[in-house]
C-alpha cells in the first residue's frame, strides 16, 4: 500500500494577476454592496484564497451618492462617531448628513473598511478600493470590468 501525502497550496501575492472591477452603486443596498466589495478586495472569490496573503482585486465604485440604506429611519439613526482627542471631544454625524454633504462616498468607504481586517494586510487591501460619488472616475486606462451586484440577488438593489 502506498502512502498518500496531502499538502495545502499557499498562494504567493507576487504571481497573482489582479483584475479591476467596476461597480455602479446606483440603487444598491449599502450593506450588500459593501460585503460584495469586501469579498473582491480580500480575494475570497478565488478557489486558491489564502487568508494571510493579499490576493484580492482592485474595486472601483461609482455613484456612491445614490446608495440606499434599508429600514425606515436608518439614514437618520445611523451615526458615525469619532473623537477629536480632547476631553469630551466625541463627535457624531448621521449617515443622512454625510450622504447629503460634500463627501457622500465616505459612507460606502466606511462600510467596506469595517468588513476588512484591521491590520497591515487590511490597509494594503483597502488601498485597492476607489470610491467616487459621481459617474466620473480616473481608472479607464485599467479597463475595469463591470461587476453586476444587482443581478446577483434581487435583494441587492432597492428599486422603487
Amino acid at each position: 500500500m502506498t502512502k498518500q501525502t496531502q499538502h495545502t497550496a499557499s498562494v504567493k501575492a507576487a504571481g497573482r494577476k489582479r483584475q479591476w472591477h467596476l461597480i455602479d452603486a446606483t440603487d444598491l443596498v449599502l450593506g450588500r454592496l459593501a460585503s460584495v466589495a469586501a469579498v473582491l478586495l480580500r480575494g475570497k472569490h478565488y478557489p486558491d484564497y489564502t487568508p494571510h496573503v493579499d490576493c484580492g482585486d482592485y474595486v472601483v465604485i461609482i455613484n456612491a451618492e445614490k446608495v440606499h440604506l434599508t429600514g425606515r429611519n436608518k439614514a437618520a439613526d445611523k451615526t458615525y462617531y469619532h473623537h477629536t482627542g480632547y476631553p469630551g471631544g466625541i463627535k457624531g454625524i448621521t449617515a443622512q448628513k454625510i450622504l447629503e454633504g460634500s463627501h457622500p462616498q465616505r459612507v460606502v468607504h466606511k462600510a467596506i473598511q469595517r468588513m476588512i481586517s484591521r491590520n497591515k494586510l487590511g490597509n494594503v487591501q483597502m488601498a485597492k478600493l476607489f470610491v467616487y460619488a459621481g459617474q466620473q472616475h480616473k481608472h479607464e486606462a485599467q479597463k475595469p470590468v463591470k461587476f453586476d451586484v444587482a443581478g446577483m440577488n434581487p435583494k441587492n438593489s432597492k428599486r422603487s
